[in-house]
């Protein structure tokens, strides 16, 4: 099982890295807009009519981007008193059981995100955001709202990978909790919390 984890964790290292990296880009860029939007409505007293679809846009990038690496992390909000509280092998046990229910959960998600962003409401343009092309001599593009619900798909697909990836976690600490686990990437302050 080692030989499956070492390159899915190697995979996810360098994904969840670079989807950080972009979600950091969306979260400063989504701040822009809003004090834009902010500026624009109480300072000159014209509001605009973009920027909040446009930071919702970011938004749902930035978390579709970052929830995978909170989730390898540990990051999310869980109750994990009963697995703590229980003998070791019964709680991985009982760990092993919610990763495997959440993969199920997780390829329903993915399921939604394929239909919003292939299907029907895939389809339909943005009601604000529009990409201004005059100034080289082109028409005025509409952004498509696939691109926003894509961030559900593209979210869903690395938060399966990860799952994956702590499912093998999980059954080799249960077979040999004396394997040497890769690393997962994680900062200093969360192994620390560990």
């Amino acid at each position: 099982m080692l030989a499956l984890l070492r390159p899915l964790c190697w995979v996810n290292t360098h994904v969840l890295r670079v989807g950080r990296s972009l979600g950091w880009v969306a979260l400063a860029l989504m701040v822009f807009v809003i004090l834009l939007q902010v500026f624009f409505r109480y300072a000159l007293n014209n509001a605009l009519n973009w920027p909040d679809e446009a930071a919702r846009f970011l938004m749902l990038w930035m978390t579709g981007l970052m929830a995978p690496s909170a989730y390898r992390w540990g990051g999310f909000v869980a109750i994990d008193m009963l697995p703590q509280a229980l003998p070791r092998t019964a709680g991985l046990v009982l760990s092993l059981v919610i990763l495997v229910l959440s993969l199920f959960v997780l390829v329903i998600g993915v399921q939604h995100g394929y239909e919003h962003t292939f299907g029907f409401g895939g389809k339909f343009n943005s009601s604000s955001l529009r990409i201004p092309l005059e100034w080289a001599g082109m028409e005025t593009v509409k952004v498509k709202l696939k691109f926003m619900y894509m961030s559900l798909f593209v979210g869903m697909i690395l938060l399966i990978s990860v799952n994956i990836e702590l499912i093998l976690r999980s059954l080799i600490q249960l077979l040999d909790e004396d394997a040497e686990l890769p690393s997962d990437d994680a900062p200093d302050t969360l192994q620390s919390a560990d």
